[in-house]
This record gives C-alpha cells, structure tokens and sequence, in this order.
C-alpha cells in the first residue's frame, strides 16, 4: 500500500487503531475455511463517522475495503483475496446502544458478539433467538452479513426475521437508514432487506436495531433413537403436521453417531440408524408436556427403538452432547472436511440423504450428515483422508459439485447459513440463470459501481 495511504488512516484513526505491519496482516488473513490471504492493512474505526471517512477515501483512491467481524465464516467472506484492508469491528464498535423495554428491540453495534446481547437481554425476561453455532464468538454484524441460522431456527426463524433496522455506509460515505422500528413498514423498496446476507459487498454496517421477544419460562428436552435415517424423517413430518412447534429438531447419521461416541464413549447406540434431539418450550408446563406426548408418539409409531425426556439440565445437556460435537468428532473420517450447509424442503430431506449415500459410495468417501431437521438445513461433510494427495481433493469437489447438483434439483438453496463468499461461488451458475445474476451484478453495481467493497464474492 502506498505509503501515502497508510498516512491518512493513521492520522485518521491514531496509530492504535491503524495497522499495516506484518503480524497484523497475518492475524487478519484467515477465517474458519483456514485459507490465508494477505490484506495490506487492518483498521478499527472508532464510530460510524470514521466508516464514513475511510470509505469515502478508499472509493476515491480504488482501496479495496473487507467488513469484517469475528472472522468465524466458513465461506472465506471476510478475507481479503486481492488485498486491500481489513475493517474489523470487533475493538471499538461492540457495544449495545439501547435495549428498548416498550418497543421490545435492541440497538447494537455490528462487532457485538451474539452471545453477549442473549446474556444482557435475559436479564430483563427477553429473548434474541437466533443462535449459530459460533454464536459465542461470532458477531452481530457477521450474523445479519451472511443471514445466520441456527438450532433454534425451526420455530423461531433465523438472522433475517429479526433484524427491524440497519444503518450502513456506502461505499461513497453516505449513510443510510433502512427500515423501522415499526412492526409494520411497506414505504418504498425493503433496502433492509438487500443489504441482509449481502456479505459486506454492498454497504457497510453501523448499526443494528434487532427484534427481541419474551423469554419463555419452560423448556424441555427429549431424544428418539431410530433404526433408520428414513423412519427418523417421517417422525419429523408427522410431528410437526400434529401442531407441534419444536424450538429445534436436530438429527445425527449412523456415520455421525459412531464418531462421537469413538472420541468420548458417551454410551450412544453405534448401530443406530438416526438420532433425533428435540427442544420444546413454552410458558405452560401442561402445554410442553402435550407437546412431548405427541413427540413420543409419532417416534415411536415411526418405529423408535427409544424415545427419553430429560429429567433436567444436566441430562438435557448429556442429550445434546452428541450433536454439538458432530463436527469435531468427525474428523476420525479423514484430514480434510469439506464441509457444506446445504438446504431442501423438509419433505426432500430422505431423498436429500438417500441421494448423499449414493455419491458417497460412487466417490468412496464417507459423508456424515447432521443438522436442523425441523427446517431442511443439512450439514454435509465430504471427508477427504490425505488432503495432500491432489487426486483426492479434486475427487473431493466433484463430490460436493454433485451434492449441489442434488440439492437444486430437489429444489434446494447451495447455503443454509453459512453464505457463499469464495467457497461456494464457482457454484452459483448451478443455482441461478444468466438473467438472476446478471440482476445480481446490476445491484451489486448500483450500490458500489468502483467495486471497493468486498468484491470477487458470491460470484459477482
């Protein structure tokens, strides 16, 4: 970077929050897909002001600018390809701004981890119910850029069902303000909308106004062990079209099961065909445990070999323990994971699985499948054994070409939760025509017509 450059951002932001020495570059290099790629410089802005005058400078000067938050994507959305500088958030725009009680919302800044605002918010008797699995380190502004999900998303909804408000920068260093804290608000075009899941290629985020909702009082956890991937699906069908509205519905494969249990010999059913683990909550005990009766009647009329109510927290904790420690455990199947969030209408879900099996046996790879049941999302993990034997990798992506494949033609999305950033991006000419993206790139060109902000991304 010129010499010139670095000069502005250090007067602009001081020295403490204006980086471009190499053990900065390093640490701003990576995310969670662990590729590494060089940005020219890491800045902290101190407030929205100072977002406005690093964008406007950048986009006069053709400075590529990467937003990013935690840094825990699985895509690569926030590294930075052909350079450029780093805009974290996570040093000084991390604070909530306002809880308020009468309208029942938050106003955040983007660099605030998830899990801080569920804590802060609890202690008033509400609720933030998005929950990513990163959600203990990822942060707010991450979320609503990549639309995260989550386990509680089957009957809370995800990132996007929350969000009532944006501020954003654009690119030329204007400010923005989409969206209300009304419930209601049909006045012109929904940029809110636009800019949620855009991964920081169109604006860039200042602040969040998030929906909150009461805390329920009750939750209940219970699991059904099944023959068969099959029998599992069908008792995910007949007990949410029996009027049950599980917080989550989680499943784990055979493949899935046998891993957890080989690493931390919790006792599971090895020859088990599915796990399903299921959450319901509410604020009438009577209503919860109407809801666990009818569970424990379409498991077991779908052929469940057990179906068990935690008695309390601990035992919902040991219930939960094999599926938050899939995706380590997984890692006995080889080196390499290419691991995908892959989603169907719930209704396709077995022949999502049936088909997974098929290119598993046809690549001689193993897959382990687990995920959200309750809303289609499927993580899919082609396990790699030597990730430095190229025949293998490249063997490796043509497995996950051909689950994509199988995902549209099921009339699937590429991504659940985790975006598309690089990863997926050779892979949207499989899900969307000519004239989609064409629109996409149109927009992308509306917003940022120098192509400054995160470009090379989703394809665009």
């Amino acid at each position: 970077m010129k010499q010139e450059f670095e000069l502005f951002f250090k007067k602009l932001l001081g020295e403490e929050n204006a980086y471009f020495d190499e053990i900065h570059k390093r640490a701003y290099s990576y995310d969670a897909t662990r590729k590494h790629y060089l940005p020219d410089g890491v800045l902290f802005p101190r407030n929205e002001r100072d977002i406005c005058e690093i964008l406007k400078f950048c986009n006069e000067n053709k400075i590529i600018i990467i937003p990013r938050g935690s840094g825990s994507g699985f895509t690569g959305g926030a590294l930075a390809i052909n350079g450029g500088v780093i805009l974290s958030f996570e040093k000084h725009m991390n604070k909530i701004l306002e809880i308020d009680l009468e309208n029942l919302v938050a106003v955040v800044q983007p660099g605030l981890i998830n899990i801080n605002l569920q804590k802060e918010v609890k202690k008033y008797g509400l609720f933030y119910p998005p929950d990513p699995a990163s959600m203990e380190y990822s942060s707010l502004g991450g979320n609503v850029s990549e639309n995260a999900g989550g386990m509680r998303a089957a009957k809370y909804g995800i990132t996007k069902d929350y969000v009532m408000a944006l501020r954003a920068v654009l690119p030329n260093g204007e400010v923005i303000r989409a969206g209300k804290r009304t419930i209601k608000d049909v006045a012109g075009y929904n940029l809110a909308g636009i800019l949620i899941a855009s991964e920081g290629s169109l604006a860039v985020l200042s602040e969040l106004t998030l929906k909150l909702i009461p805390l329920p009082k009750f939750k209940k956890t219970a699991m059904g062990i099944f023959p068969s991937v099959q029998s599992a699906m069908n008792a995910v069908y007949k007990s949410l079209a029996s009027g049950v509205s599980p917080v989550s519905m989680e499943f784990l494969d055979n493949l899935s099961i046998r891993a957890v249990e080989q690493k931390f010999q919790k006792g599971l059913p090895v020859d088990a065909g599915a796990i399903l683990i299921a959450d319901v909550d509410g604020n009438v005990k009577e209503a919860l445990d109407e809801d666990l009766k009818k569970l424990q009647h379409y498991f077991l009329e779908e052929g469940a070999l057990e179906f068990k109510i935690a008695k309390d927290e601990e035992e919902a904790a040991n219930i939960w323990f094999a599926r938050k420690n899939c995706s380590q455990s997984i890692a006995m199947y080889g080196n390499l994971k290419l691991n995908e969030d892959i989603t169907v209408p719930r209704s396709k879900l077995p022949k999502l699985l049936e088909g997974i099996e098929e290119i598993s046996q046809k690549y001689d790879f193993k897959i382990p499948c687990f995920g959200h049941t309750g809303d289609g999302n499927v993580h899919t993990n082609v396990m790699v054994s030597d990730k430095n034997n190229e025949a293998e990798v490249k063997k490796g992506y043509e497995a996950v070409e051909e689950i994509f494949k199988l995902t549209i033609e099921l009339g699937g999305t590429l991504s659940g939760e985790h975006g598309i950033g690089i990863s997926k991006a050779p892979f949207m000419k499989l899900a969307f025509n000519e004239a989609e993206m064409n629109l996409m790139r149109n927009i992308k060109k509306a917003f940022d017509p120098n192509n400054i902000l995160n470009p090379f991304k989703m394809g665009l």
